[in-house]
């Protein structure tokens, strides 16, 4: 049996086994009641229904910051899962990173930084109510989606997982007791095909309703592999969604879906978006630098071993070179089983979710993202991530006091096996080319390399060189030479979380347009690994051996000579000798968080509300072998374990609000600041993987966490908050006649790191890879974005017939990709636009659309990285440090750029 099959069967047998439902089991206009008992009037089409406090009410009326867009709003902008939402969410950033099964979600410029799947998402992500425990989850098509709530600032008083920056909420479409459904196909360039139905209807009349979603689509990639003549970043997937919905009372009901999603796709290929070599022409002068007129050294070398960088000058040709025979296409399966009971008890509501979920990715690439034979995960299974999640979740509601007083309160539990087996290995030509590199580092002469040489020396080299720096630093590039086809053969993490948590959230009304809210949560995290490794490179343990010597000895040329050898030859750990070594760990830890409101309508279309929260992330484990080590001379140890911990980030978080409605217009202003101690950043520094939490000490480091060293710049006194994000968002809607919709919005956030950094809340020094951060602004956090959206829907005639006009955009101010902030990675402000036009018929029976998204053929890029392997240092090293320190920056850079314009056909029909 498929998998598919498996959980849509699993979601048909559950059924049997359980009691039924009776009404819409995550809030509905049904629910916003008045008084009197009667549907609130809703004095706009925007003023949508939301569940933000878990509780069904108005938009207009919720006193905190969320952003909610229906299915209209959705299907207008093309949004099919919730990174194209950020075209009509200006708090909201999603971009991809090394994998499209991988995603970094952002609120108000916080987020998780990179690609490393033991840390959480600071932006949790909930799909009908169940927590996905990575971003990527949401990357799925989702299949017709009622609304989508975005939540700003700390949640976790209200169910679920806590969050510190936000949270996504998404729900989809129930069954419905009348038989009905939909079916589309779109046409697009690329070869794009897309497929989506859905049927719902009774079983069994005001009993049991069913639901099926499907959608299919392929697309080709945006990106052309010269040297296995086929594309990346291709499309090649399917979703299916089951539901049954039983009403056994209008008090009694239960929501059952099972779910699974399959993907099979080459993603990500990555461009060359800077290779210049930078050098200090001036030493001495902070600040100045030039391009290096002899070229980049690191250039010449993957030439001469064969390389072509076609993206080289020019990235958005969407031309690249892979290493040949490792075109690799990946699988991602995604799927689970849930029930939701709803339960009116008299006054009393229960509400109860469980669910069971699978999610496993695989990881095979070619790693240096270039012809030439560096680094690879092959395609042999022995390179993924799963992951296994049980969780529960029960809430009571009611009203008490002559429905003075709304309360709430609830428990979570969940249960994590998460799996990361990791083979990464080097190339057939990574040790002429590291031999190469440290030959180019020593003198760049290319007369004295010969990459089919032992040591990359050619006959000259050999004796020029071999009088400089002696017999010791030869023997080892010699030894580095040697150095292919060796790496991990199978490393295994396991991670096991538990947790478990309570909390209320509770609102009393002081008086009917006055209210304060109270919530408090308690988080209770119990994280184990164990990690096992079997690794075959014995030129590590080899190179420390023979170089260890010339630590000790007076040269700082031989020093920084040997230590360089050995990092290239060990690096990120990769060493024969951690074979056999266990490591075993845990984790425990409690937090106690909690959030105030006090909220006022001084007249009924009108809103204002002030709040407090305290946000909570929990700590965890670095899934990545590079820290297990102090220095590359140092031996693994299983102790060495704690050396992958890191703290958890917490956040308080301040805000102001109002919020105005009315039949023709809508404003939502929020003014924020939060606070984050302990964040937890995640950078790849071209070699290993940083994991740091950031916090800011209360007494001057004099400028030792912006020096060179990571040895420097410990905190002596009381370590704080690390990170601010503060500024305004607005919303405006206008809806001057029943078929025009004008939206806009404006976010600016000021997201910036503290001065006097340290790495943690013990206060340890800075990573020197982090020196830009003190009192700048954060990566992937634009502090100004500007969204807007105009739809019209005339109708053509009296038959029924209507047009579709639709237009969107997304302005944003320039900002770096790069966690490290190095100015390679900068990408420049830019906007973005999408349309749509169309003929529908008599109550949207049929649709003909034609649409475009990127519509301008805006060139920009999603996260720029240093090429794995490929150079060292950054311009802004050179610049800030200079000659001797820092002589020159050779590192390629390369980026994961963004989809270029598509554009298409979409047929639709409603029954």
């Amino acid at each position: 049996m498929s998998r598919a099959a498996f959980f849509l069967s699993a979601a048909m047998i559950a059924l049997v086994a359980a009691p039924a439902t009776a009404q819409d089991l995550r809030g509905s206009a049904a629910d916003a009641k008045g008084k009197d008992g009667k549907e609130a009037a809703s004095p706009n089409t925007a003023d949508i229904v939301v569940t933000a406090t878990r509780r069904s009410e108005r938009l207009s009326n919720v006193p905190i910051a969320v952003s909610a867009f229906g299915q209209a709003a959705l299907q207008n902008s093309g949004a099919t899962d919730i990174r194209q939402m950020t075209q009509i969410a200006p708090s909201l950033l999603v971009s991809s990173t090394g994998s499209e099964a991988n995603a970094s979600a952002r609120i108000r410029g916080v987020g998780t930084v990179g690609d490393n799947p033991g840390l959480e998402s600071s932006v949790a992500v909930f799909i009908d109510g169940i927590y996905r425990s990575r971003t990527g989850s949401g990357l799925n098509d989702l299949g017709e989606v009622e609304r989508i709530e975005v939540l700003r600032g700390p949640q976790g008083t209200l169910s679920g997982r806590n969050s510190s920056a936000g949270a996504i909420s998404i729900y989809t479409k129930l069954p419905e007791f009348n038989f009905g459904g939909m079916g589309e196909v779109t046409y697009g360039n690329y070869d794009m095909v897309r497929a989506q139905a859905a049927l719902t209807g009774p079983i069994i009349k005001d009993l049991l309703a069913f639901r099926i979603d499907g959608v299919a689509s392929k697309r080709d990639g945006f990106l052309k592999d010269t040297v296995n003549n086929t594309d990346y970043n291709n499309r090649n997937r399917y979703f299916v969604r089951g539901q049954l919905l039983f009403t056994i009372t209008p008090d009694l009901a239960v929501r059952l879906i099972g779910d699974y999603t399959h993907r099979d796709e080459k993603c990500c290929g990555a461009v060359y978006v800077d290779t210049n070599e930078k050098i200090d022409p001036t030493p001495g002068v902070p600040g100045d630098y030039a391009i290096n007129p002899a070229g980049n050294r690191i250039t010449s070398i993957l030439r001469s071993l064969g390389g072509i960088l076609p993206s080289e000058g020019n990235p958005y040709n969407r031309v690249i070179a892979q290493t040949a025979g490792r075109a690799y296409s990946n699988v991602t399966t995604d799927g689970g089983v849930s029930m939701r009971v709803r339960w009116n008890l008299g006054a009393t509501q229960l509400t109860s979710l469980t669910a069971y979920r699978e999610y496993k990715s695989g990881g095979a690439a070619d790693v240096d993202y270039s012809n030439v034979d560096i680094a690879y995960r092959p395609d042999d299974g022995e390179s993924y991530r799963q992951f296994k999640v049980f969780s529960h979740e029960s809430r009571l509601s009611g009203s008490i006091f002559d429905n003075h007083l709304d309360w709430l309160v609830g428990g979570y539990y969940a249960h994590e096996k998460l799996a990361v087996v990791d083979n990464l290995r080097f190339g057939s030509q990574y040790g002429a080319f590291a031999a190469c590199r440290m030959v180019a580092t020593i003198n760049p002469l290319a007369a004295l390399r010969n990459p089919a040489n032992l040591g990359c020396l050619s006959a000259a080299g050999r004796g020029a060189l071999g009088a400089a720096v002696g017999a010791n630093i030869i023997g080892g590039l010699d030894r580095l030479s040697t150095l292919n086809n060796l790496g991990s053969l199978r490393d295994v993490y396991d991670q096991t979380s538990e947790n478990f948590a309570f909390f209320t959230h509770n609102i009393y009304k002081i008086t009917d347009r006055l209210n304060v809210t109270v919530g408090l949560r308690y988080t209770n995290e119990h994280k184990t690994l164990e990690a096992g490794f079997n690794n075959n490179n014995s030129v590590c343990p080899a190179q420390q051996a023979a170089l260890r010597p010339l630590l000790g000895g007076s040269n700082a040329t031989l020093r920084s000579l040997a230590a360089g050898i050995v990092t290239l030859s060990c690096t990120g750990n990769s060493t024969s000798a951690l074979t056999g070594v266990a490591l075993n760990d845990q984790i425990r830890e409690s937090q106690l968080t909690g959030t105030g409101v006090l909220s006022w309508k001084p007249l009924e279309s009108t809103l204002l509300y002030a709040s407090y929260a305290r946000g909570y992330k929990a700590g965890g484990y670095n899934l990545d072998r590079s820290d297990l080590t102090p220095n590359v001379f140092a031996t693994p140890v299983a102790g060495n374990v704690t050396n992958l911990r890191f703290d958890p980030e917490t956040v308080n978080a301040y805000e102001l609000g109002l919020k105005f409605s009315s039949r023709q217009f809508t404003a939502n202003v929020a003014a924020f600041r939060s606070e984050f101690t302990n964040f937890q950043l995640n950078t790849f520094n071209g070699t290993n993987y940083i994991v740091q939490n950031i916090g800011g000490c209360d007494t001057a480091l004099n400028g030792a966490d912006r020096d060179p060293s990571s040895d420097t710049g410990a905190c002596a006194g009381k370590v704080g908050k690390g990170l601010v994000t503060q500024g305004v968002e607005i919303e405006v809607g206008m809806y001057p006649t029943p078929d025009v919709t004008v939206n806009i919005g404006y976010t600016l956030a000021d997201a910036k790191y503290a001065r006097n950094l340290v790495g943690s809340k013990a206060g340890e020094p800075l990573n020197s890879a982090l020196f830009l951060l003190p009192g700048a602004q954060m990566s992937n956090a634009p502090r100004n974005t500007v969204t807007s959206s105009v739809s019209w829907t005339p109708a053509i005639g009296s038959s029924g017939l209507s047009a579709l006009f639709y237009v969107d955009g997304r302005m944003t101010s320039d900002y770096n990709t790069g966690s490290d902030l190095f100015v390679e990675k900068r990408q420049d402000g830019f906007f973005l636009m999408n349309a749509r036009v169309g003929l529908r018929g008599d109550e949207q029976r049929w649709a003909i659309e034609l649409w475009a998204q990127n519509l301008l053929d805006t060139d920009y890029q999603q996260v720029a990285f240093s090429a794995p392997f490929q150079g060292a240092n950054s311009q802004s090293q050179v610049q800030a440090f200079g000659a001797p320190g820092v002589p020159t920056a050779n590192t390629l850079f390369t980026s994961f750029i963004a989809e270029p314009r598509t554009y298409g056909l979409t047929l639709r029909s409603r029954f």
